[in-house]
């Protein structure tokens, strides 16, 4: 029985968008670089069934994501994770 996600009918953010267009956007990158996932897999030191894995169902350990990140030269882009504040009241809104 196939699973629905409410962003597959409603223009909305949701956590299985969120890695789809991770993984969509990691597969790209790798082409770009011209890069096999074995080939990755050898550079990387994340296993070659781990890539296939992630590519194709979203599932991967933070620890091997980093060391992928790092093998095609994003590494850089965890650092906007978890930057920005979040306000949660008019209150608590800085200038």
């Amino acid at each position: 029985m196939k699973s629905f996600d409410i962003g597959d009918f409603v223009p909305t953010l949701t956590e299985k968008a969120t890695i789809d267009n991770l993984t969509e956007r990691f597969k790209n990158r790798r082409k770009e670089r011209k890069l096999s996932q074995k080939a990755l897999a050898q550079s990387s030191g994340v296993s070659y069934a781990s890539i296939r894995r992630f590519e194709r169902t979203g599932e991967i350990s933070l620890r091997s994501l980093v060391k992928l990140a790092n093998a095609i030269g994003c590494l850089s882009d965890f650092e906007e994770l978890f930057r920005h504040e979040i306000i949660l009241s008019v209150k608590e809104y800085k200038k």
